[in-house]
C-alpha cells in the first residue's frame, strides 16, 4: 500500500520512527492530540470503552495508513483510544510540523481532504448497518467492509473482535455465524472464517 505521506518528506520535517508491542496504548480517549502517526508495518485499532467496560472498535489501520488526524486539524482531544494490535513500527511527526508540512505541500493537504471525506462517508454508511437490529445483517455488512481492506483469503479477526466492531455480544456473533454457515454465507474451516 502506498504510504499516506512520503516517508522522506516526513523525515525532512523532523519525523522519527518508533516500534510498539501488541497491547501498547498510543493514546487514550480525551488525550491531547500531539502527533501525526503513519504506520510503517503492523496495525493498530481505535476504540471506545463504555462505563461497563464494553469495547466498541472504531477502526483498524495498517501499513501505509495514517490515523487520528482529525483532532490535529481542529484542536480537539482524541475521541477514542488507539492500541497496538500487532507489533508495529510507526513514524511520528509533531503536530506543529505536520501542519507546516501541509501548508508547504498543498497537494498533500488535498489528499487529506479526500481521505477525510472517504472516512466520513464510510462511517455514515456503516452507521446505518450498525443500527440494523438483525445480527446476521450487521455481521455481513461489517465483513463486506472489512474484506475490502484486506487481501487474506480468510477473516483474520476473532469472534470477540467482530463483536467489538458490530456492537454485538460475542455469544450473539457465534450464534449468528453458525446460522450464516448453515445458510452458506460464510465458511468455517480449522477455526478460520471465510467470507
Amino acid at each position: 500500500m502506498k504510504p499516506q505521506v512520503n516517508i522522506d518528506i516526513l523525515i525532512a520535517y523532523g519525523a522519527f520512527f518508533k516500534t510498539y508491542e501488541k497491547g501498547d496504548l498510543l493514546f487514550n480517549e480525551g488525550d491531547e492530540a500531539k502527533f501525526y502517526f503513519q504506520i510503517i508495518n503492523g496495525s493498530i485499532k481505535m476504540f471506545n470503552t463504555n462505563d461497563d467496560g464494553k469495547e466498541f472498535t472504531q477502526g483498524y489501520f495498517s501499513e501505509g495508513q495514517s490515523f487520528g488526524e482529525p483532532p490535529l486539524f481542529i484542536n480537539e482531544r482524541y475521541p477514542s483510544s488507539a492500541m497496538i494490535f500487532h507489533t508495529t513500527e510507526l513514524v511520528k511527526l509533531k503536530k506543529e510540523k505536520f501542519l507546516k508540512l501541509l501548508e508547504d505541500y498543498p497537494e498533500i493537504g488535498k489528499e487529506f481532504l479526500v481521505l477525510m471525506a472517504k472516512r466520513i462517508h464510510h462511517k455514515a454508511s456503516t452507521s446505518k448497518d450498525i443500527i440494523n437490529q438483525k445480527a446476521e445483517f450487521r455481521i455481513q455488512a461489517f465483513l463486506d467492509s472489512y474484506k475490502k481492506t484486506k487481501t487474506k483469503e480468510y477473516i483474520d479477526l476473532t469472534r470477540q473482535e467482530i463483536a467489538n466492531f458490530t456492537g454485538l455480544r460475542v455469544e450473539t456473533v457465534i450464534r449468528a455465524l453458525g446460522k450464516m454457515k448453515r445458510e452458506q454465507i460464510v465458511e468455517i474451516k480449522n477455526q478460520k472464517l471465510y467470507y
